[in-house]
């Protein structure tokens, strides 16, 4: 959670303020007592939450639960947004919670799920690079080089979009809303409840979160400009047709 809360990389605290919407960042299952190198359990992937089975489902609805003690919470206006395994961790959430995410943003994690049964339609915007080399855009096994014991078989981002599609019932026809010399993002508009599945390619950026930074010396590929995760994500929330979702479910 403190890492992607770093606003000087990912910009989600200002971007959060400007447009004046609560953020919120959890942190995953961690062997360590400081909570670092956190992973969700989001099915395949990954490390010790997936290993250990973590209720990170159940963590969740606490938290959502939790929030209206601090501050108001528009409950037909609920998200989860995140980066690789966190975005495939937002994948489980619309899988398992589609009554109380009206939608989700998932950047270079594809959908991992075990068993994905949604049951109302859930708007999916996913945002990955052609070149990433830890999640392949085409699906198999990224990054294998470091530990292949310790890598998975990853969806790809064709067979996540068109699982998608199918889950809310959309029409195999898109549409095209930015074309420039670094990304492209086409929307599915027609599916079933007015959702919407939505997805953008970067041509450079590798496993980054475009128009923010890596830390110095992470890696060699340099973040894609050509679109800004931040703005783009939530655009789309934005647009989003106004619905009533369920209460949050104990269980």
């Amino acid at each position: 959670m403190e890492y992607m809360a770093r606003d000087e990389l990912y910009g989600l605290i200002s971007k959060s303020d400007e447009s004046g919407f609560a953020v919120v960042f959890p942190n995953g299952f961690s062997r360590f007592p400081g909570g670092k190198l956190a992973t969700w359990n989001a099915g395949k992937c990954c490390g010790g939450s997936r290993d250990e089975n973590s209720d990170d489902v159940g963590y969740i609805r606490r938290i959502l639960k939790d929030l209206p003690r601090h501050f108001t919470v528009d409950s037909s206006r609920i998200f989860a947004i995140g980066m690789s395994n966190g975005g495939m961790m937002s994948y489980r959430l619309a899988c398992e919670m589609s009554g109380v995410f009206k939608g989700i943003a998932s950047v270079t994690g594809t959908d991992n799920t075990l068993v994905c049964k949604p049951q109302t339609p859930v708007s999916i915007l996913h945002i990955h690079a052609k070149n990433d080399d830890h999640v392949l855009f085409e699906g198999g096994m990224g990054d294998a080089v470091r530990n292949p014991a310790k890598v998975n078989d990853f969806t790809s981002v064709p067979q996540t979009v068109s699982m998608w599609l199918e889950h809310n019932q959309c029409t195999p026809e898109s549409r095209r809303v930015l074309q420039n010399k670094g990304a492209y993002c086409d929307v599915h508009e027609t599916c079933q409840n007015q959702s919407r599945v939505k997805l953008c390619v970067t041509k450079e950026g590798g496993h980054s979160w475009p128009g923010g930074f890596k830390p110095a010396g992470r890696s060699s590929e340099s973040t894609s400009k050509a679109l800004h995760a931040n703005d783009v994500i939530w655009d789309f929330f934005q647009s989003l047709p106004q619905a009533k979702t369920q209460p949050i479910p104990e269980r």
